[in-house]
């Protein structure tokens, strides 16, 4: 019997509605399995906030470069520390190999371009870099049969002669311990000029004089360091030498520093002040370091008292220390000897230092905690005058002055300027006096607090990926590319590697005062330029937020390069940055003979900032037999 029309418009109901189930079932199912496989690819897709263009692109860029590490485990290992290692030399990319001549290549410190500069005062042994136009598009090769350093603390004492393939120096100070050549490798007796029974026991003396023991005294700089044996037996002791020296007839002294893992860069005490903020160093040495310290005015000894902290040391040893019975073997008359010790003394007391002791070789002063006393004994002393509008901590080209950093005002004669340092090894997580006073803008003591502890997590998430950067000896020389507070370096305290902080100039605040008075070290930066150091300086480089900094500055490329140039061969990078920066980083590094992945996050992977991890493979100048660079 036929349907009425009621009953055919209930059954097309019915059926209309089923079907409506399946569909949204349906629908429903495939979400799911799609939603599924999204995580499970590890999409990193952005923010929903994003636009189309950029939600595509970010992934496109997360699923071909963001990799697990189960699809891309890099190898951090060391493959050549010896026996020589096999001629492997540079690939041809879009980025060339340099030529071999280059292997030593300081840019801002080139020989040649130094010549066109005043040789008044040293002038042209400071910093002079290239122009834009005549920057190298190429990578700085290692020279042939270069090996991974000795592992710390053996390097303290030896490297190998083929990756500073120097003798001058193992000839012109043979008699003072300096350096030797025995066999393939370098040894450094420990000895200096002042100190012919050894760093360890010259130290020792300093060490009768003043308290190097207690935790007061951290941070040192060495004018005209040598091959940095001071600084190197200081690190036993808990303290941390700035150690530099010029490039200059004594070949490579610098670079046998570093070598050694010892912190230094290449300087020089000339016409602009030394990179480095106010009050920054607990003790300052020179030993016969030839710097004219009674001349123009007292110059130089006005800019270790800007650098020194209130109540820090001044070491001096060498002419014209105790020259009444060192003058004949200086070859120097009595009377030139007399008028230097007397220059010297002379801008000590104007700068309101007390001469603490001299014994034997040794001379030290103290500069006072303030200058409450040194304010009122400028009737007495009319020069030099104190400093008028003026950043002390301003330190990239800019010009000594011949007039006398003022410290902070105290309420007390007792109290110390700019407040007082915890001792080490509490002074690395005690808020700076620097944050506590207020005097850096929009930096407080909680941001200090969880700036600390994010980096003990961030650092804790490198060693699981980097395992050499957990393994004790692999690294040794660090350098953090744009440091902020110094948290990266803060976290490493315990690990044997030291770390050069560095401040980029055009940072939005100048927090290399509070890097020191962590008791760290770093200097002042601008990376569209070069550093002042030697190709292969770094065992490891960390580069955080750097290219966002610079990316409307200089050439992505460049910075690449710079880093190329100061990383050893099987050096390791890690950098932070945007997602879209770092794709176009690894683009680049492809073309450097870097191994590298992009990462996420380690909070999320909907984070936008991602970090690249990369590998600068082996690769040397071809032997002198050899042509121009070959496949590996």
């Amino acid at each position: 019997m036929a349907l009425s029309f009621s009953s055919r418009l209930s059954y097309l109901h019915f059926k209309t509605k089923k079907t409506n189930l399946y569909y949204i079932t349906l629908i429903t199912i495939l979400c799911t399995i799609f939603y599924l496989v999204g995580e499970w690819q590890n999409s990193g897709s952005p923010s929903p906030l994003a636009t189309k263009s950029s939600i595509i692109e970010s992934l496109s860029c997360t699923s071909q470069h963001i990799n697990t590490t189960t699809e891309h485990v890099l190898d951090f290992s060391a493959h050549h520390y010896a026996p020589d290692p096999p001629p492997t030399t540079a690939r041809v990319t879009h980025i060339p190999p340099c030529d071999s001549k280059y292997t030593e290549y300081i840019q801002c410190h080139d020989v040649q371009r130094s010549l066109k500069f005043d040789r008044d005062r040293l002038i042209y042994r400071e910093r002079h870099c290239p122009e834009k136009n005549e920057l190298l598009k190429c990578r700085v090769p290692a020279p042939y049969g270069y090996k991974v350093p000795f592992k710390w603390p053996i390097s303290r004492d030896f490297a190998w002669y083929a990756n500073a393939p120097h003798k001058e120096l193992t000839v012109e100070k043979k008699n003072q311990n300096w350096v030797r050549v025995e066999g393939d490798r370098l040894r450094f007796p420990g000895g200096g000029t002042m100190f012919p029974r050894g760093a360890d026991a010259y130290i020792d003396d300093i060490g009768k004089l003043i308290n190097l023991k207690d935790g007061s005294i951290r941070t040192a700089i060495d004018t005209g360091c040598g091959v940095a044996s001071w600084g190197a037996y200081l690190l036993s002791r808990n303290i941390i030498a700035m150690s530099f020296a010029p490039k200059d007839t004594h070949v490579s002294q610098v670079q046998f520093a570093l070598e050694r893992g010892v912190p230094a860069l290449v300087g020089v005490m000339a016409s602009m002040r030394l990179p480095y903020p106010s009050r920054a160093f607990d003790m300052a040495h020179c030993s016969r370091c030839l710097i004219p310290w009674g001349q123009y005015d007292g110059l130089y000894l006005i800019e270790v008292d800007r650098i020194l902290r209130p109540g820090g040391y001044w070491v001096l040893s060498g002419p014209p220390v105790n020259w009444e019975n060192h003058w004949r073997g200086w070859n120097r008359t009595t009377e030139d000897l007399d008028a230097e010790q007397s220059g010297i003394e002379r801008v000590a007391k104007s700068l309101c230092w007390k001469k603490l002791k001299q014994k034997g070789d040794l001379a030290i002063w103290q500069k006072p905690t303030n200058h409450v006393h040194c304010q009122a004994n400028r009737k007495v002393f009319k020069q030099p005058r104190f400093c008028k509008a003026q950043d002390p901590d301003m330190a990239w080209y800019t010009k000594m002055e011949t007039c006398l950093t003022q410290l902070p005002e105290v309420s007390d004669i007792k109290e110390i300027a700019g407040g007082k340092l915890a001792n080490w090894p509490e002074r690395l997580t005690a808020v700076p006096p620097r944050i506590y006073s207020g005097s850096l803008n929009g930096i407080t003591a909680e941001m200090f607090r969880e700036d600390t502890e994010l980096w003990k997590k961030r650092v804790a998430h490198y060693k699981t990926v980097d395992y050499q950067l957990a393994q004790n000896g692999r690294y040794r020389n660090l350098l953090d590319m744009n440091s902020y507070l110094g948290g990266f370096a803060a976290a490493l305290v315990d690990d044997p590697v030291w770390v050069m902080n560095m401040v980029p100039i055009e940072a939005e605040i100048n927090t290399l005062g509070v890097i020191y008075e962590r008791g760290l070290i770093g200097s002042y930066q601008n990376w569209c330029e070069a550093m002042s150091n030697y190709p292969r300086t770094y065992d490891f480089i960390h580069a955080d937020s750097v290219f966002s900094l610079y990316k409307d500055r200089c050439e992505m490329e460049d910075i690449l390069l710079e880093i190329d140039r100061i990383l050893r061969p099987e050096g390791s990078v890690i950098i932070r940055d945007d997602v879209d920066i770092l794709v176009k980083i690894k683009s680049l590094i492809d073309g450097m003979q870097w191994d590298g992945r992009i990462a996420d996050h380690e909070d999320s992977p909907h984070q936008r900032q991602k970090i690249l991890f990369a590998v600068k493979q082996y690769w040397t100048a071809p032997a002198p037999h050899q042509g121009a660079g070959t496949a590996l």
